[in-house]
């Protein structure tokens, strides 16, 4: 199938996407830079290959004829898809990755993956992210299969060296307000709590562990996802130790209470960021670590 060429020229695109936009060809002259006779011919041009009016006089005002109208719209797209190609060429040239793989333990707040990931994407929108949400030993595993180009996790596997995040990530033992657990009134010993359902999350890892579990009990949920978990506590079915930015709506509005554990109920789990192989990632992959990086610094000075 023989490949038809092109006739009109981005140029001559843009300078019809000028006059629309700017409302006149002296108008849009100023903004290309270009003379008033050199746009006028550029529109003519195009008007006379393609045989067709774009343009029909008004009053004092040239208005987009219907044919006009949809030359002007593919052409606004046109010239967005080159611009785009060309930027993702100077990416590939700077050695910028295609697609990101990160693994995120769940525990990591969403919210703020989300901000530095739309971050990234505004300075690298070409980049495809891939992202798995992990518990517990899949992040290491991802890691060591080499499936992730880096990992947010607690743990760090044999042979990797992982960086500290500032900001570790808060976990604290909920139930619903009306759980017997609140009932007691009191300061809730371990024995209190083995008396109750623990709602627990399960490894994501093939070589699933029991590291998820925090108290021994006799009734036990394993769910695979966070929103499970925090979905059954709020309606009453166990307690739970949850991340705290996870639940702060759910704290909120009165779904779920902090238990009074005797001994205090807090418990900070600290996150490495852990690179595949620092040394061959790519500036995508270092630059997304970095604006992960500082934007907990950020919240640190907060």
């Amino acid at each position: 199938m023989q490949t038809v060429m092109p006739r009109i020229t981005l140029e001559q695109w843009r300078c019809l996407i000028a006059v629309v936009e700017a409302g006149g060809y002296s108008q849009a002259a100023d903004q290309l830079h270009k003379s008033q006779s050199s746009v006028s011919y550029s529109v003519q041009k195009m008007e006379s290959v393609l045989e067709v009016d774009v343009f029909t006089i008004s009053g004092r005002k040239a208005v987009l004829t219907p044919a006009g109208e949809m030359l002007y719209r593919h052409a606004k797209q046109l010239v967005e898809d080159a611009a785009a190609i060309e930027l993702a060429a100077s990416k590939a040239s700077a050695g910028w990755e295609s697609e990101i793989s990160i693994a995120v333990e769940v525990l990591f707040p969403t919210w703020l993956l989300l901000e530095c990931l739309d971050q990234f994407g505004k300075e690298s929108p070409q980049t495809r992210i891939e992202v798995y949400e992990t518990v517990i030993g899949e992040a290491p595993e991802a890691l060591q299969q080499g499936r992730v180009d880096f990992a947010i996790s607690p743990h760090i596997p044999k042979g990797f060296n992982g960086e500290l995040l500032p900001n570790p990530v808060r976990i604290i033992p909920v139930a619903h307000p009306e759980h017997p657990l609140h009932k007691l009134g009191r300061e809730l010993t371990l024995r209190d709590l083995r008396q109750h359902r623990h709602l627990v999350v399960r490894d994501s890892g093939s070589q699933r562990t029991s590291r998820t579990v925090t108290v021994e009990v006799a009734q036990r949920w394993t769910v695979s996802n966070m929103s499970t978990s925090i979905g059954a506590a709020c309606r009453g079915y166990g307690f739970a130790w949850l991340p705290e930015e996870k639940i702060r709506s759910e704290l909120a509005e009165g779904s779920l209470k902090l238990l009074p554990l005797r001994g205090g109920n807090k418990r900070d789990a600290s996150m490495y960021l852990t690179f595949a192989d620092r040394d061959i990632s790519g500036p995508g992959t270092r630059r997304l670590a970095e604006i992960i990086r500082q934007r907990l610094d950020d919240l640190e000075v907060e």
